[in-house]
């Protein structure tokens, strides 16, 4: 009982500035309010309805991600594109050499991931399987997680599968990940004893500090985040979150992050693939 006062006391403390979920009769409803720009959440789903991350932010950031000249995300992507056709490796292949064109061969890729693999008998995020090309058939170095080269091509892959709705399978081999991402998301960890879900399920539509609160969705990474002034994956923000909550994170890639993921795009299921986003 103590340890709870002291984590509702801490999340008190952590957030300000509450805004009602529901509008008073003489306020208009903001963005994320309005039905029209809601979706059917998956069955089981612990919310009522989905909002895209996209309607919490500023009408300034949504134009800044609606303009493909002025997202500056697209200068990772555009770079990307030409990493897709160039040779690299001492088996002188290319990405384009097993897939073609990427817009046929990586649509809709981005929004059923991450999969259970099979031959790694893991759950496997898109970078990932970039690595795993890379190494195996490419026979080149292995990028790193949050290298531009890997952010770049995550977020080119992500491109082909923009508008389509995110759908994810979590049945199968790829249960126990999901189960073990949903364990992560409702776990309390770090000084402030806080889970995922004491934001992103109970106080979204509110403030912690200067931050406003969306439901945590994963449909628009990787993000231009402009807190980073770059581009950024989605396990980047996962680390942030933990370092937030005085909580000690776990690596990029790592299996707890990409459980996590999987239970993040399932929570999502149904919204369309914004990637490359622009947040706040």
């Amino acid at each position: 009982m103590l340890r709870k006062s002291i984590a509702a006391a801490a999340l008190a403390a952590f957030v300000i500035g509450v805004v009602s979920g529901a509008a008073a009769d003489d306020k208009p409803l903001e963005p994320w309010e309005r039905k029209e720009n809601h979706v059917k959440p998956p069955k089981d789903s612990p919310l009522d309805y989905l909002v895209s991350g996209y309607w919490f932010r500023t009408p300034k950031t949504r134009a800044l991600q609606d303009d493909d000249f002025e997202n500056p995300a697209f200068l990772w992507v555009e770079t990307a594109e030409i990493e897709w056709t160039k040779v690299d490796g001492k088996a002188g292949k290319a990405c384009a050499s097993c897939h073609q064109t990427a817009e046929k061969s990586m649509k809709g890729v981005s929004a059923r991931y991450p999969v259970y693999s099979a031959r790694d008998k893991k759950l496997i995020a898109v970078q990932h399987q970039v690595n795993h090309c890379r190494k195996n058939y490419m026979k080149a170095k292995t990028w790193k997680w949050e290298s531009d080269k890997m952010l770049g091509m995550a977020a080119y892959i992500g491109l082909q599968s923009r508008g389509m709705p995110v759908n994810v399978s979590i049945d199968g081999p790829a249960r126990p990940f999901f189960e073990a991402g949903k364990a992560f998301y409702h776990e309390r960890r770090g000084q402030f004893d806080l889970a995922c879900k004491h934001c992103h399920q109970a106080n979204f539509g509110q403030y912690i500090r200067a931050d406003f609160l969306s439901q945590g969705h994963s449909n628009g990474f990787p993000t231009y985040r402009l807190k980073w002034q770059k581009l950024g994956s989605l396990h980047r923000r996962f680390r942030g979150c933990n370092n937030n909550i005085r909580a000690i994170p776990y690596k990029r890639g790592s299996p707890e992050y990409t459980n996590l993921e999987l239970y993040l795009a399932w929570r999502g299921l149904g919204l369309k693939v914004e990637t490359p986003s622009v947040r706040q």
